[in-house]
Formats: structure tokens, C-alpha cells, sequence
């Protein structure tokens, strides 16, 4: 007897409830992992306060706007890039409070570049990591 055939579970739609909340909690997790403070999460996600404490409850949006999931997009890159280029978690989570001396960073850490504020801050970073580890964007 032929088998039945399934086609591949589809991810859910950017703009879905579903793909918020996955996204927001892919987030919090490496928020984790880089030992963030409420106020740095505020600043990488770009929202206000309230909004952050929402999200961090569960209490997610039933879509995300362009600019967190480009912000959100930028952040999951660094932390890729990071464990690619450290295969020791530890390692590649601690890189971002450490002072580095590329001219990008000027001796700061990259998480200090990285809470400038904006988009592009988060660009450059992802930028660097994707060229020390000779890849492209």
C-alpha cells in the first residue's frame, strides 16, 4: 500500500503571531546567554519599556513592525557569526563585553557599539563578524 504523503510543516508568516512570538523568545534567549540588562534589551530591541516587560511576560504583538525584525534579524546574525567563529559558548557569549581593538570598536567592547541606538549600529556589527569569519552579509 503507497504511503501518504506530507508536505513539510510551513514556518509561519513573518507577520503572524506565531513568528513574534518564536522571534521574541529566540531573543530573550540570547539575551540570556549575553547576560543583557532590561535596559540594554530596550535598547538593541528599540521599544519602550513597557513594551519590553510586555513582551518579556508573553504578552506578544500579533506582528512584528520592519524595525524590530530588522533589529531582531541583525541580532540572531551576531550571535550565529559569534558561535561560528567560538565553537565554546561561553566563549563566543563573553566576546561581547570584551574590549576590542579593532578600529570599528576603538577599544570598547562591541556590545558598547552595539547599544548605540541604531539600526546601523547593529549592521556594522554583524558586517565585522561576517568578514572576520569570511563570509558575506
Amino acid at each position: 500500500m503507497p504511503q501518504a504523503v506530507h508536505a513539510p510543516a510551513r514556518p509561519p508568516a513573518l507577520d503572524s503571531a506565531a513568528a513574534a512570538g518564536a522571534a521574541l523568545r529566540t531573543f530573550f534567549n540570547i539575551s540570556k546567554a549575553w547576560a543583557l540588562t532590561a535596559a540594554e534589551e530596550q535598547t538593541l530591541l528599540g521599544v519602550q519599556r513597557s513594551t519590553l516587560y510586555a513582551w518579556r511576560a508573553g504578552d506578544y504583538p500579533a506582528r512584528l513592525d520592519a524595525a524590530t525584525l530588522e533589529r531582531l534579524s541583525y541580532v540572531f546574525g551576531i550571535y550565529s557569526a559569534l558561535h561560528v567563529l567560538f565553537p565554546v559558548p561561553e566563549r563566543a557569549d563573553a566576546w561581547l563585553r570584551k574590549p576590542n581593538d579593532a578600529p570599528l570598536f576603538g577599544g570598547s567592547p562591541a556590545l558598547a557599539r552595539m547599544l548605540g541606538g541604531r539600526v546601523a549600529d547593529l549592521f556594522q556589527v554583524r558586517q565585522y563578524l561576517d568578514a572576520v569569519r569570511g563570509g558575506g552579509a
